[in-house]
């Protein structure tokens, strides 16, 4: 992926790593299209981001992202790298007596239907660009799971599977397909306590690392990985996974 040049449409990109990159990209002087649910949210973000679009998308609703690719198709033609971002996590009792299902439906809803839903739709637009570029957030929590957010865990760890195949589908075409895998990030996707909590890595320091990469091209096996993921990337092939495991979830958690 190059880094300048390019039209990117962002999902997720009112806040977070999302809007973190928009703005990094911006910067650059790269086209920017940032999608969100709250228009007015959008509007407060390009206000102080000349040249940056912003796009009503609610990507739990099919109809809307039929809507809104439409509108791309026809108002944004050149578009050559999409961001799958947009992502919600919730805190889950799954052992209980009294589950809510309406959780893990919506964190499937948006987390795995939007994306898929939502580049199917966007593809033949990028397929006919010189050269184009898919990234799709996961996790590190994709490779080691927190278990109290089962069910975002496991989105994750779809994505990054899903995301393998979808590289070799169109490993004869000009799209390249990257996995963004964070770690854990000051932003506010489990809550404001995440934005100020010191064990999270910075949001400055990890789009720095992430747009890094990208200019030096060190993405093995198609994957985006700043050095702090790496631990839980990594854990099944170097033998540390039960320790990773129990980091995450407390030494009884076996």
């Amino acid at each position: 992926m190059h880094l300048t040049g390019n039209t990117i449409l962002i999902t997720g990109g009112t806040s977070g790593i999302g809007r973190a990159l928009a703005e990094a990209f911006h910067d650059l002087g790269n086209r920017v299209v940032i999608a969100g649910r709250r228009q007015n949210l959008l509007d407060d973000i390009i206000a102080a981001r000349p040249g940056m679009r912003g796009i009503a998308l609610d990507v739990t609703e099919p109809s809307c992202i039929d809507a809104f690719a439409t509108r791309i198709r026809e108002e944004v033609p050149d578009l050559n790298v999409l961001i799958n971002n947009a992502g919600i996590s919730r805190a889950e009792d799954i052992a209980g007596d009294d589950t809510d299902l309406a959780v893990p439906r919506a964190i499937v809803q948006t987390n795995i239907l939007g994306v898929l839903h939502l580049t199917a739709s966007l593809l033949p637009i990028l397929k006919r660009q010189p050269s184009a570029t898919i990234v799709t957030t996961s996790s590190g929590l994709a490779f080691v799971p927190q278990t109290g957010y089962p069910t975002y865990c496991a989105s994750k760890a779809f994505l990054h599977s899903w995301l393998q195949s979808l590289r070799m589908q169109l490993a004869g075409t000009a799209i390249e397909v990257l996995e963004l895998a964070p770690p854990y990030v000051q932003t506010e996707l489990l809550g404001p306590g995440q934005a100020s909590d010191p064990h999270a890595m910075p949001l400055a320091g990890y789009i720095a690392e992430v747009m890094q990469i990208l200019e030096t091209k060190s993405t093995p096996q198609g994957e985006i990985l700043v050095e702090r993921v790496k631990a839980l990337r990594h854990a099944e092939r170097t033998g540390t996974y039960e320790e990773a495991f129990a980091l995450l979830n407390g030494p009884n958690s076996h």
